[in-house]
């Protein structure tokens, strides 16, 4: 999939939905359900680009519940309403996991594989602006059909691994993913299949390609 480089300076995550309208950047579907026994599907979207610094992410997504326990960055945050992105920006194998409930509190982690990531410090994740349409407070599971938006603007130098200075002209391995492990009813979509028994999202091999401008 092709990642456009937008020119804009100063971009507020707030501002990002209009700023994608105004780019024309669409919306991708994260819709395989790669496991039947979690058959629900709750409609989720994401559109992405990029700047000279930094990725621009911004989600949509309707489920028939929400929940935002985690309001400290680096919590579980894959147990409440969570959209997730994966990649491997340089090409050594490492990949990272930036995962955001639906007010906003991520989680980042680096490493080859599932077992033993590093969390990124808090200052590093104090780097990723954000922005909810729920606004940024706690709340426990609320069992009501349920439309929200988060969007993210993600520094190059979250990647606390490594030193990337800029994505022009790169193709870099990464998934998307949904999930809400411990909602009334929970579920793993990704953007990307994953062919394996049980869920699992920390599965670089099956990650898709994104073509930065």
């Amino acid at each position: 999939m092709k990642v456009k480089k937008i020119s804009a300076a100063n971009v507020e995550a707030c501002s990002l939905p209009k700023l994608f309208d105004e780019e024309k950047i669409d919306f991708q579907p994260i819709q395989c359900v790669n496991w039947a026994e979690y058959p629900y599907k709750p409609k989720v979207n994401f559109r992405i680009a990029h700047t000279q610094d930094s990725i621009l992410l911004h989600f949509k997504v309707k489920e028939e519940s929400i929940r935002a326990r985690y309001g400290e960055d680096n919590g579980s945050v894959w147990t409440d309403s969570c959209v997730e992105f994966f990649s491997i920006p340089a090409d050594d194998g490492v990949y990272y996991n930036i995962e955001c409930n639906c007010i906003g509190t991520i989680l980042i982690g680096a490493g080859p594989a599932r077992n033993g990531r590093e969390h990124a410090p808090k200052e590093i994740t104090a780097l990723v602006q954000r922005w909810s349409s729920l606004g940024n407070v706690p709340f426990e599971e609320q069992a009501d059909e349920s439309g929200w938006e988060v969007a993210l603007i993600i520094p190059y130098k979250v990647f606390f691994k490594h030193q990337i200075d800029s994505l022009d002209g790169k193709e870099i391995k990464a998934n998307l993913y949904k999930c809400g492990d411990e909602l009334q009813t929970p579920h793993f979509l990704s953007w990307n299949p994953i062919e394996i028994e049980k869920p699992d999202f920390h599965r670089p091999d099956f990650f898709g390609t994104l073509e930065f401008e």
